[in-house]
């Protein structure tokens, strides 16, 4: 019995290597993949990892009207596995395979005017699809930049930068937890991501180092497939940009960003009745002479969300215009008030018909 269990041992220890190299490889698929204890253990970026420069299969990208977050900037990129591609959809986010993770990076420039001067990451969210659907990730990067840690439980820090009037801003920031991003990516109950949509992503950006439409250049490369000619893809007006769109539609997109996310059918705020989603066609539902459903105190004392001509009537604008937690909205990413898009909204009420058409 000796000798016969010594001569199948080579077998054994073979077929046992076998085994845990199919493991590893079963592990290791893009369906199986788990958030890992720091950034630089995903290899998304070469070299000094707080250059953020994108390694293979990792893809910037840019949209056209973004969710703002307290005046933070950001750079966003996709990485796709190998052999599998993205399929192309005019109607919510491209559909993205199972080990597509989104990468957003949130970051403040020392001196707004001078990129050159450096800057600081504050915190990287990553957003994976995995074998359960899709997992947020938050990352928060150390004070020397040399690092982002897994961190589930949220973090609040202090930024200090000169924006773009040459004014210092000392403000402080909130790194959401990882359950408070199913407040914002929650769709039916399940958690999706929200910006790379093909109306959002159909702009010219010099991601390759040409200047090309993004959708157009993805599919060049290989790992998008169904896109339609280019004049049959929808296209969000850029909130900020006059030559992009009426003020009535770069108002909407603005909504369409940074509140349609829980305002639409199937997010968390459905029951408000109030849809901000840039596709509502329905005016009520827009909020035009809307009564509130259930805002409590945050209506100021205001009887509808929007009041044609007077957007000092407006709950709509009251609640993004105050800083009080209990009704400041979006609720989160907001410790700063957006003045661009106050005064942006502000004309758009102002300067809307009796009937909201």
């Amino acid at each position: 019995m000796k000798m016969k269990y010594t001569k199948q041992l080579p077998v054994i220890i073979g077929l046992t290597v076998i085994i845990g190299l199919f493991s590893f490889a079963v592990a290791d698929t893009p369906a199986a993949i788990k958030p890992k204890e720091k950034l630089s253990d995903y290899g998304f970026f070469t070299g000094n990892i707080k250059d953020l420069s994108p390694a293979s299969q990792v893809f910037p990208y840019t949209l056209n009207s973004t969710l703002f977050s307290s005046y933070a900037e950001k750079l966003r990129f996709v990485y796709i596995p190998n052999g599998v591609t993205v399929n192309y959809t005019d109607s919510g986010v491209l559909q993205f395979p199972e080990g597509s993770i989104l990468i957003k990076n949130f970051y403040y420039s020392n001196d707004v005017r001078h990129p050159e001067k450096g800057r600081r990451i504050i915190e990287t969210r990553l957003l994976a699809h995995t074998a359960n659907g899709w997992e947020a990730w938050p990352y928060y990067w150390n004070n020397e930049q040399t690092e982002a840690y897994y961190d589930v439980a949220g973090e609040t820090t202090e930024i200090s930068y000169i924006n773009e009037n040459g004014k210092k801003i000392k403000a402080p920031y909130y790194v959401p937890n990882k359950n408070e991003c199913k407040g914002c990516h929650s769709y039916n109950q399940q958690m999706i991501p929200i910006g790379p949509t093909a109306a959002q992503l159909n702009r010219t950006a010099d991601n390759t180092g040409t200047q090309q439409n993004q959708l157009l250049n993805w599919q060049t490369l290989g790992w998008l497939q169904g896109v339609p000619t280019l004049e049959k893809i929808p296209k969000m007006p850029v909130w900020n940009d006059a030559a992009s769109g009426t003020l009535n539609q770069r108002a909407r997109a603005y909504l369409d960003a940074n509140c349609a996310h829980c305002h639409r059918t199937g997010g968390p705020a459905e029951t408000s009745g109030l849809l901000l989603t840039y596709s509502e066609n329905n005016s009520t539902s827009s909020g035009i002479n809307k009564a509130p459903v259930a805002t409590g105190k945050g209506s100021a004392g205001r009887l509808f969300d929007i009041v044609p001509g007077k957007p000092e009537a407006s709950i709509l604008l009251y609640r993004m215009q105050t800083t009080d937690p209990g009704q400041a909205m979006p609720e989160l990413g907001r410790e700063q008030v957006h003045k661009e898009a106050i005064a942006l909204i502000t004309e758009w009420i102002k300067n809307m018909p009796a009937n909201g058409n």
